[in-house]
């Protein structure tokens, strides 16, 4: 998911109806420019070169979504519905990219443990997989001290082993013990196969293989 605000104007963008090393192309509505996907930059046109931000996620069953936010209004455009890969495909994987680096996290495997723990250069990571809904959660394992956690599972949560507070793993938000009321810093993701995810990252190591 990309925020398509660029220098204080909010573009709209269409399906450009052609693939790009194997991924989706859109134009914009303003300048008839053509974006990549996976990138959300502009490789051709007025803006070429230009790049929309990458924000944070959830990806799951509606009912899901209603539990933790029963508010929502949404949209019904009277489609049949997307049909499409189950995240648990083989080769699927949670593509991460930050500066120089990248990896991909191959989903089955991280599902089976729920979270992952690394780091990727010098950034210590956490991963989190709800098997059931196939929620995806991507953190930097750190608080705004730069003091590094590390976690384990307990239910529903995760603790830290520096001082056993209890987190929410979907928001990344300490609810109980020392550390309440402190946050993770969730990093935008992006969902792919990894063949694809090597065609616009060559530099990435995988996880989970």
């Amino acid at each position: 998911m990309h925020d398509r605000t660029i220098d204080g104007e909010v573009y709209v963008f269409g399906n450009h109806g052609a693939l790009w090393m194997n991924a989706m192309t859109w134009y914009d509505h303003t300048t008839g420019s053509i974006w990549s996907q996976p990138w959300g930059r502009a490789i051709a046109g007025e803006l070429k070169g230009t790049q929309l931000q990458l924000i944070p996620f959830s990806l799951v069953p509606w009912e899901t979504w209603l539990e933790n936010h029963p508010d929502t209004l949404a949209l019904n455009l009277r489609s049949r519905g997307f049909v499409g890969h189950n995240a648990g495909d083989i080769g699927f994987v949670i593509g991460v990219a930050i500066g120089e680096w990248a990896r991909g996290y191959y989903y089955d495997a991280v599902s089976k443990a729920v979270i992952a723990q690394d780091r990727l250069g010098d950034i210590p990571m956490l991963v989190y997989v709800d098997a059931e809904t196939a929620d995806i959660h991507v953190f930097i394992r750190q608080l705004s001290d730069r003091t590094e956690l590390t976690f384990s599972i307990d239910g529903e949560y995760l603790i830290d082993e520096q001082t056993n507070s209890r987190w929410d793993p979907t928001r990344g938000l300490a609810l109980e013990g020392d550390l309440r009321g402190e946050g993770l810093r969730e990093i935008p993701y992006i969902s792919s196969f990894d063949w694809a995810w090597l065609d616009f990252y060559p530099q990435s190591d995988f996880y989970g293989r």
